[in-house]
């Protein structure tokens, strides 16, 4: 049976539970609730309260429209205005414990997502805090109208790493070594918070899983998508008219607006900016919170001292694809519209992808390049420029191909995320790793992580441009340089430009 425990933050006492060893809190507030006087505003430190709250329950999640089966089982969402809050598991209280911490920033593209199905309780059982966290989403979170405000989904992720410095301790956590994680737009988070002046020295290690921080808009871009969300509103496009918006109203225009985008006579279906398959919401380059492109910062050794483990999903688009029924109706037309919307050369592209993957079909090869533009070719830019600034970074390629959906899933985007948490053992992460998941790679994974968030080495060598060393996971995981090193070269001359 869980029995209570006690901690003492700065702001007040937080009753948890005790299970099989490990101490959970749920639904800690780090901020303020973003609402009423506070919405669409910096988030606000919570005000110290007496007596004790319980932590034993999930907190509200930040508003979003519900996701669509099948996913809607990884977005679990709760009602509520204290949205701004963070789940930790720890295997020890207490300020003598000083176990390395992980801060884990959830996907979902920046419109959707939550703290709730990362569990934390497997980093906890092998030392290290577990800390997921909550931020505002969609508009809440990216409103753009130059008017001195901006970026407030990754402020809240600031506000947060502020909150686990000045109270881990307590939970066991050692404030001085910390690390910060993401997959998807999570991960993109973090290669944003890389480059952030407010973020320094909140964290000592960074990993990105499918993310490299590229993506993001410029002011212009912001304005544009804000303002229409304006019009669709009915209002004028400021702050306080916005704010006095229901949240279902405005979830509703969000929707509204992202239709209005995708039915465009010039919408850009396979990429572009802003793009049907690319969320409208996301970090804006205001020249304040984020000055310019993360991109931009590490060619300038931006975040060189912090050590990085990066890497992605060999098949990251059939996660995009597959459930939907759509990988076998995607067509050679199709396919060269996207690789032209990606800035490659069509037919030297196309031989490249046709030469290095025999056999695959037109949607085979879109879920592969799905997977470059958006994580792959960022990762190893991103990696190289820290290279040339001597940056500790550690490249990974997860390999292994979930059976599920009649084996097409693949080895698909978000696919390493189980086996990170060491949760491959769980109902709904077995709608994605099918029924009998590898459980030595999951160990082989997890252990990994843990060894990277304590000390700084996962257990292989460092990326560097002359052998670009990549530990590939798969049921035999090994390191292998310069995997893929034509798609590499194509993209490389391409210039990538996000």
């Amino acid at each position: 049976m869980p029995r209570d425990c006690l901690v003492r933050t700065r702001h007040g006492t937080v009753r948890g539970s005790t299970s099989a060893g490990v101490h959970r809190f749920l639904g800690v507030s780090y901020a303020m609730p973003p609402f009423g006087s506070r919405r669409f505003q910096p988030p606000r430190r919570p005000e110290p309260w007496s007596g004790v709250r319980d932590a034993l329950a999930f907190g509200p999640t930040p508003p979003q429209i519900p996701m669509s089966p099948p996913f809607d089982a990884f977005s679990p969402l709760v009602d509520g205005e204290d949205c701004l809050n963070l789940n930790i598991w720890s295997r020890d209280l207490g300020s003598s414990a000083r176990q390395p911490v992980m801060v884990w920033i959830p996907g979902g593209g920046w419109d959707n997502g939550g703290n709730i199905i990362y569990d934390g309780s497997r980093f906890a059982r092998d030392g290290v805090v577990c800390v997921a966290i909550n931020y505002r989403l969609g508009a809440d979170g990216f409103l753009y109208l130059d008017d001195g405000l901006a970026n407030l989904g990754l402020l809240d992720q600031v506000a947060a790493l502020e909150w686990v410095r000045d109270n881990i301790a307590a939970f066991g956590g050692d404030p001085d070594n910390v690390t910060v994680a993401g997959e998807s737009s999570g991960a993109m988070s973090v290669g944003a918070l890389l480059s952030l002046r407010r973020a320094r020295g909140l964290f000592h290690r960074a990993v990105l899983e499918s993310g490299a921080g590229n993506q993001s808009f410029p002011p212009e871009t912001g304005r544009r998508i804000s303002h229409d969300l304006a019009f669709r509103l009915g209002v004028a496009p400021t702050r306080e008219a916005i704010a006095s918006v229901p949240v279902p109203r405005l979830l509703s225009a969000q929707a509204e607006v992202a239709k209005d985008y995708a039915a465009r006579p010039d919408a850009r279906l396979w990429g572009g900016e802003p793009a049907a398959r690319v969320t409208l919401w996301q970090p804006v380059r205001d020249g304040d919170v984020l000055p310019s492109r993360p991109i931009d910062q590490f060619l300038s050794g931006a975040g060189a001292d912090i050590p990085v483990l990066i890497g992605q999903n060999t098949e990251e688009g059939r996660l995009s694809l597959v459930p939907f029924g759509l990988l076998d109706r995607i067509t050679e037309v199709d396919l060269a519209t996207a690789m032209t919307q990606y800035g490659l050369p069509a037919p030297q592209a196309l031989a490249v992808y046709r030469e290095t993957y025999p056999g695959a079909g037109p949607g085979d090869l879109l879920a592969l390049l799905q997977g470059d533009w958006y994580y792959r070719a960022p990762a190893i830019r991103l990696a190289e420029a820290r290279a040339a600034h001597a940056g500790s970074t550690h490249m990974y390629e997860f390999a292994w191909r979930s059976p599920a959906f009649d084996g097409l899933l693949g080895a698909c985007h978000f696919l390493e995320v189980p086996f990170v948490f060491d949760l491959v053992d769980t109902p709904t992460m077995r709608a994605l790793t099918g029924p009998n998941p590898p459980r030595q790679l999951a160990t082989t994974v997890h252990n990994a992580w843990v060894a990277f968030m304590t000390s700084g080495d996962p257990g292989w060598p460092c990326y560097d441009p002359r052998r670009r060393a990549t530990m590939r996971f798969d049921i035999a995981s090994r390191v292998v340089n310069d995997p893929w090193p034509a798609v590499r070269e194509l993209w490389a001359e391409a210039g990538h430009p996000r």
